[in-house]
């Protein structure tokens, strides 16, 4: 398609030259930039679809070169790329050192923060704010965008509680589609359901009760009329009085996709003092009516084609089974098996593949919301009552609950499984979503069992182990096809604390923790046929950590190369060099392998992996180059 509209558009300050009718043109350029990316590449496209005119009244009303924006969560950044002055880079979304799919503040000053977690966008502007009226800059505006899917987050409340105290001159914008990335659910979600069908309201409720409150009461009949009087205006006035009782001015609902209206009302927020709230309605999808009509499919979808008739066809892709596939299979065939074992997620069922366990087994599926510290105590309560939670997260959410695993699960010593979905790297979502810190966080606690499975049969046979372990386990797996890794003999069943040894080797041994087991096979398997004596051990377990095998490997072998898909600080790699100190060993002839001590940036997976050495070629050379310095007598880094 040849845009007539976004190659003008450098900068926010060039949609002041529009008019009316240009910029509607310009929303359907931008809708149309958001379906050529879906067409080449996996993306987040329904959330954009929806925010569209917002994003437009937002730039056409604030000046964000001086004034503050922040989007939540940030998955929706992709319209104020493209009116930022990125249109010329926008087909590299994604890509391996192309243009980030959230904020990146290395990439525009309009994008302050890199957010890829929820909730945290209020208090992050609310810090701001309070920073710049301290400087003496209080001309400045502050806004932050946060959609009802991430409402629940605890953090929200505590930043509202905080701004209403301070009453700091604040913006909240409250984009309302009836979504998170699954349909929303809770109390919230009611509340908000019953705001869609009242009337237009601009935070005058305190000065309504108040009216109230005056009036006078005399005899049975005047008590009952202005009892049923004020029910009557309760209800009419539903909508904000909860973010009213916040301390929050409540404006709205309004239509957010009526780019006329949208820019009326900003400019009637723009200056009001203290805190507000402005209620916005938006379709997730809006523009391309099959994300209408299923944006949890249309998320983040799979390359499609447009057909005339406006319909999406996926392109053809080879069909292979991915570990969360697996995982979800095996927890919803524990759940038939035991009716104890529940399943908690937050906010993730269609990330996680759980329609299956929701649809079939409602009664022992819990989805909390994006709240994920909420889950875990919610899951360590049920476990202190008899039952065998997992909750089903991604690793990198589950950081967001670090102190519950702490307090709840672990000195309580529960039997609560983790299924960490998306260990490792996360190819084109980045450095917010890559989960490389849970094997470090993990092991810190007692109690914990930390496991990793090498292969596909490895998950299958730890998630019924761990629910039937008398504690707290963790198991992480990445996002990748699932493979299976052959075995010279049958499948070693899981036993605790226990590694599987593939094969043995004098001179050289590999010790894998996780996913990259595969990599790690072939590696091994061109060495041996170079006539160097290697073997390659399926770790399993990195708490307990299977001591007797570790310290045999240094102590018998030339080189011992420890792999894992995590940060090298504190991680497996660390957990081995710990245990060859504390047997009084030297590590001289240990390498570790894993994430170095930075945050990794977006990309395939495969090309990132490749260029941090984590894959067969990447562990052959470091095999010989340790081999080449033992024989050298050169000394090793570890």
């Amino acid at each position: 398609m040849e845009y007539e509209l976004l190659p003008l558009i450098s900068s926010p300050q060039d949609l002041r030259t529009l008019n009316d009718e240009q910029l509607e043109k310009l929303a359907s350029e931008i809708r149309e930039a958001l379906c050529q990316i879906v067409e080449t590449k996996p993306a987040h496209f329904a959330s954009n679809l929806g925010v569209v005119e917002l994003c437009l009244a937002l730039h056409l009303v604030f000046d964000f070169s001086r004034d503050r924006l922040l989007w939540d969560t940030g998955h929706q950044i992709y319209p104020h790329k493209l009116i930022t002055g990125r249109f010329p880079q926008f087909l590299s979304i994604r890509d391996r050192g192309g243009l980030m799919g959230f904020p990146n503040p290395r990439e525009s000053p309009y994008d302050l923060f890199m957010t890829g977690h929820a909730g945290s966008s209020v208090s992050t502007v609310l810090g701001m704010k309070t920073a710049d009226d301290l400087l003496g800059e209080s001309d400045r505006k502050s806004v932050a965008v946060i959609g009802d899917g991430a409402l629940p987050s605890g953090v929200v409340f505590e930043a509202f509680n905080n701004a209403a105290g301070l009453n700091k001159d604040l913006l909240v914008i409250l984009n309302d589609n009836k979504m998170g990335i699954c349909p929303r659910v809770g109390g919230l979600a009611e509340y908000l359901d019953k705001a869609r069908v009242a009337p237009f309201y601009n935070g005058l409720k305190r000065d309504v009760a108040w009216v109230l409150n005056k009036l006078p009461m005399v005899g049975d009949s005047t008590v009952k009329g202005i009892s049923t009087f004020k029910d009557a205006v309760k209800t009419l006035l539903h909508g904000g009085m909860l973010f009213e009782q916040l301390g929050f001015r409540y404006i709205g609902p309004i239509d957010g996709h009526d780019l006329r209206s949208l820019r009326k009302h900003l400019e009637m927020v723009k200056d009001i003092k203290g805190p507000t709230l402005l209620h916005v309605f938006t379709d997730k999808g809006k523009g391309f009516q099959p994300a209408c009509e299923d944006p949890v499919k249309f998320h983040s979808p799979s390359p499609f084609e447009r057909t005339p008739e406006g319909f999406a066809i996926p392109r053809v892709q080879g069909k292979s089974v991915s570990y969360t596939e697996i995982a979800s299979e095996t927890i919803y065939r524990q759940m038939k098996q035991d009716e104890k074992v529940v399943v908690l997620t937050a906010a993730m069922c269609a990330g996680n593949n759980l329609e299956k366990v929701r649809d079939e087994l409602p009664d022992r599926f819990f989805d909390t919301g994006i709240c994920e510290a909420h889950a875990v105590a919610f899951a360590a309560g049920m476990a202190k009552s008899g039952m065998k939670p997992i909750v089903d997260i991604y690793s990198t959410f589950l950081q967001r609950s670090f102190d519950h695993i702490f307090q709840e699960v672990a000195l309580q010593n529960l039997p609560v499984t983790f299924c960490m979905d998306r260990a490792g790297l996360c190819g084109p979502d980045g450095p917010t979503h890559h989960g490389v810190f849970d094997n470090t966080y993990m092991r810190a606690f007692p109690n914990i069992t930390v496991m990793a499975p090498g292969d596909s049969q490895d998950l299958e046979a730890m998630i019924p182990f761990a629910v039937n372990h008398d504690g707290p386990v963790s198991i992480r797996y990445p996002k990748t096809t699932a493979e299976v890794v052959p075995r010279d003999t049958s499948f070693a069943p899981i036993e605790y604390g226990k590694s599987e040894v593939i094969s043995w080797g004098n001179d050289v041994a590999i010790v894998c923790f996780g996913g990259l087991l595969s990599e790690c096979l072939k590696a091994a398997d061109k060495l041996s046929k170079d006539g160097i004596d290697i073997g390659l051990i399926n770790a399993r377990f990195l708490r307990p950590l299977d001591t007797d095998v570790i310290l045999k490997a240094i102590r018998s072998c030339e080189v011992v190369i420890t792999v894992e898909e995590n940060t090298l600080c504190g991680g497996f790699g660390s957990t081995v060099l710990e245990c060859a100190n504390d047997a009084g060993l030297s590590t001289q002839n240990v390498r570790r392998l894993g994430i170095p001590d930075r945050f990794i940036e977006h990309g395939d997976r495969a090309t990132l992996l490749a260029e941090l050495g984590l894959n067969a070629s990447g562990f052959i050379r470091v095999v010989r180059e340790m081999l080449e310095w033992q024989s050298s007598d050169s000394p090793v880094a570890s």
